[in-house]
């Protein structure tokens, strides 16, 4: 049986207003939030991007989901986690005093922010799952005393899991530190050495301190380092490499496990929404100069997160005439889709209803 995707169609660089409006009414003809019963405590979780510059989905979304939860009785707070890696997103503290600058705060969005895992990524709820690579998985710990919950994720390129959109949000988004630590454990980074300057950057920022200079080169301790990428990220020479040929498909099913963890928690009682407009090859983590590698599609809406996934992966294919390998990285990106028909977990099966 395949499951109902619902679309609204973009023309590129449409305004947000108009697509927020469309969505608005989408949600309330086909009531998608008919599960929301007086009073259920409900985590609407996003990402608040790093830069205003960035494709994450924008505040006027958030504080219309906020109105139509409320308008159900249902009492709506904005959440995410704590990064691993140094910036404006490592604590709790500086999470939210940088969404605020992002414009998340409440008169805007009209619902507070709680982290789900606490001050500092550290509080965490263990879920049993079904599960390959893990009989439970270390999740957020505020996500376990919610009611229901709401996902709004930004598709964008991803480079160590093709694409990151609903599932990277639920697997990677959601889970506490431990959990973060986990998925990124098996990919380690290298330095070419010929490459290096010596310039200190990726030691400044490796949340580890696994990297040290040693006559004007990057060494990394590989055991400190847990495989979060952001030396990668960094780093402005192309002096750092992974070996994603023999990582990438651990990464995705660590993430689609934890994923499935989370919506264990919510049978019956979650919404999955993919912003699928200003999609660029990185991810809304990074402080990349942003650049679009396709025209806007639209959004996506369902109640199977690995349907939306499939059905925004599909269109974005079809909008650019190419496959995801030749607008952003050039490693196989389908593998958390195909993981998760392993787990019988979700359903790429869909239903597209274009509104």
């Amino acid at each position: 049986m395949k499951e109902n995707v619902y679309f609204i169609e973009a023309s590129d660089n449409e305004r947000d207003d108009i697509l927020c409006e469309r969505l608005k009414g989408l949600i309330e003809a086909e009531d998608l939030l008919g599960f929301i019963a007086d009073k259920d405590i409900t985590a609407v979780k996003t990402h608040f991007g790093e830069s205003p510059e960035l494709g994450y989905a924008r505040p006027l979304y958030l504080k219309m989901l906020g109105e139509v939860l409320k308008g159900k009785g249902g009492l709506p707070f904005l959440t995410e986690t704590s990064t691993l890696y140094k910036g404006n997103r490592d604590n709790a503290i500086k999470h939210i005093a940088h969404a605020h600058t992002q414009g998340f705060d409440v008169a805007t969005t009209g619902m507070p922010i709680i982290m789900a895992d606490g001050l500092f990524g550290d509080e965490e709820y263990d879920v049993s799952i079904d599960g390959k690579m893990y009989k439970s998985v270390h999740i957020a710990a505020l996500f376990a005393k919610c009611n229901a919950l709401v996902v709004v994720s930004h598709f964008t390129g991803h480079l160590a899991a093709g694409f990151g959109a609903t599932l990277k949000n639920l697997g990677m988004g959601c889970a506490s530190r431990k959990g973060k630590m986990e998925q990124h454990s098996t990919a380690k980074p290298k330095i070419v050495k010929k490459k290096c300057t010596g310039c200190g950057v990726c030691a400044k920022w490796c949340p580890e301190a696994a990297i040290t200079l040693v006559e004007d080169r990057a060494v990394i301790t590989a055991g400190k380092c847990i495989g979060c990428g952001e030396c990668l990220a960094m780093c402005r020479f192309d002096a750092v490499k992974y070996n994603w040929g023999a990582t990438y498909e651990d990464l995705q099913k660590k993430v689609v496990e934890h994923a499935l963890g989370v919506c264990s928690l919510y049978q019956g009682k979650s919404l999955f929404i993919n912003i699928v407009t200003r999609i660029s090859k990185d991810c809304d983590c990074m402080g990349h100069t942003y650049k679009k590698i396709t025209p806007d599609v639209g959004i996506l809406v369902s109640r199977d997160p690995v349907a939306v996934d499939a059905a925004a992966l599909d269109l974005v294919e079809k909008r650019a005439g190419l496959v995801l390998s030749q607008l952003a990285y050039d490693i196989p990106y389908r593998v958390q889709l195909d993981y998760a028909k392993e787990l019988n977990f979700g359903n790429q099966n869909y239903k597209l209803i274009t509104v």
